[in-house]
């Protein structure tokens, strides 16, 4: 016990250099540094990789249902008694029907092409959060025969809208008249406007009444498809395939993993090779410990040979410097996965104070799909992080240590 308690103590007042040569000293606290600097960058990046995951996710289902269930032909006759048959899943918490469609909205002598969605406001919010989004306005002002019109964000930006102001939406089938193909056209009435942060929804999509966009596409009563919510969201594809078969009929289903397998498989590749990377400058880092005890052994070869002198072993060597070098590493290790802690769960006001500041935008609304900046901190990320950091760093000592047990004491003070 004492040999241990001696090899501890002259370990940590090696971390620290008393003697004239203060450069030992520095040394061991740009080691530190470094591994802080490293561990704290990885966290960061990881929770903002976790953060885009997250909050993709959430938007994505905010404005798309959980599944779709479509007809072959692209339009439903019988939509009701799917929509009952559906709701007979346990697992199924509602549907509700849709219209999709194209057209170009036009107002004054701005215009935009956009995608018009037909939904039913008292069944839509079961399927879907756009309700939740809506920042002017509110999506139940969508009632039959009104031709409200609800717009995202960047859409009323671009046609330099608000609320009550009147939008032309002209649809590419025309009308034969005598003087010619004259295009469908109809006024609706900005009622609303959201805002769910992606630019692919807040610019090109636009909600109206259900039976508004029958009349508008002449689908007399027919739907495009059927939007389900469902109690598992990651069994979605098993759950629509079983409404499905269940209906006994031939259609197409989707659900929101299948449409947008792309997105997730990219985060998930990004956030592989950006660990990989990321874990070599850790690594670098802590092998800067190698160097920082080679130069310690080094200058305390004196020390070192008048230990052995007075019966220190060469493993009692070889335990103060990895003391030593476990000393550097866990310091760092703990002070940058604090630091990145800290980073990661105030990055959103720290990113929206610097751009209030500069007046910039770290993430374009036309260039990106999410326009902020989001995190999300994950424990097993830091646990994951700060593990092999240690490990790295105790591996770091093991070279420079043994070095220093190999040291021969009449060699070490032939020159004192």
């Amino acid at each position: 016990m004492i040999s241990r308690l001696y090899e501890s103590w002259i370990g940590v007042r090696y971390v620290r250099s008393r003697s004239s040569n203060q450069f030992v000293s520095l040394i061991s606290a740009i080691s530190i540094a470094g591994i802080a600097v490293a561990v704290a960058v990885l966290i960061v990046v990881l929770s903002v990789v976790n953060g885009f995951e997250r909050e993709l996710k959430d938007r994505l289902l905010a404005m798309s249902a959980h599944a779709d269930i479509i007809d072959t032909q692209r339009s439903y006759k019988d939509w009701r008694s799917v929509v009952e048959q559906a709701a007979t899943n346990p697992r199924v918490v509602a549907a509700a029907p849709y219209v999709d469609g194209q057209g170009l909205l036009v107002a004054g002598e701005r215009l935009s092409g956009a995608g018009l969605r037909g939904i039913d406001p008292s069944l839509e919010y079961q399927v879907s959060g756009v309700a939740d989004v809506v920042i002017e306005g509110s999506m139940v002002s969508l009632q039959s025969g009104d031709f409200n019109i609800v717009l995202g964000k960047e859409l009323a930006d671009e046609l330099q809208v608000g609320l009550n102001d009147k939008v032309v939406v002209t649809l590419a089938e025309g009308i034969v008249t005598p003087v010619g193909t004259v295009p469908r056209t109809k006024r609706f009435t900005v009622s609303g406007i959201y805002r769910v942060g992606m630019y692919e929804f807040d610019r090109r999509l636009a909600f109206v009444n259900i039976e508004d966009a029958q009349r508008l596409f002449r689908m007399r009563g027919e739907v495009s498809g059927i939007r389900l919510a469902v109690t598992d969201i990651y069994s979605a594809s098993e759950i629509v395939r079983e409404v499905a078969i269940d209906l006994g009929q031939a259609v197409s289903v989707s659900d929101w993993t299948r449409r947008h397998v792309n997105f997730f498989r990219s985060i998930q590749i990004t956030k592989s090779i950006l660990f990989v990377i990321l874990l070599m400058v850790v690594a670098v880092a802590a092998f800067n410990i190698v160097s920082t005890l080679v130069m310690v052994v080094k200058d305390k070869q004196s020390d070192i040979a008048i230990l052995r002198t007075i019966g220190a072993s060469p493993r009692s060597i070889l335990a103060i410097f990895i003391t030593q070098g476990s000393i550097i590493g866990v310091l760092g290790t703990l002070i940058g996965a604090a630091s990145g802690v800290l980073l990661a769960l105030n990055l959103e006001n720290i990113v929206a104070f610097f751009e209030a500041v500069f007046d910039i935008k770290f993430l374009a609304a036309d260039v990106y799909f999410i326009s902020d900046l989001p995190s999300e901190l994950k424990r097993s990320d830091v646990i994951k992080i700060s593990s092999v950091a240690l490990l790295l760093a105790l591996a770091s000592t093991v070279y420079p240590a043994w070095r220093a047990s190999r040291t021969m004491p009449a060699e070490a003070l032939r020159y004192e």
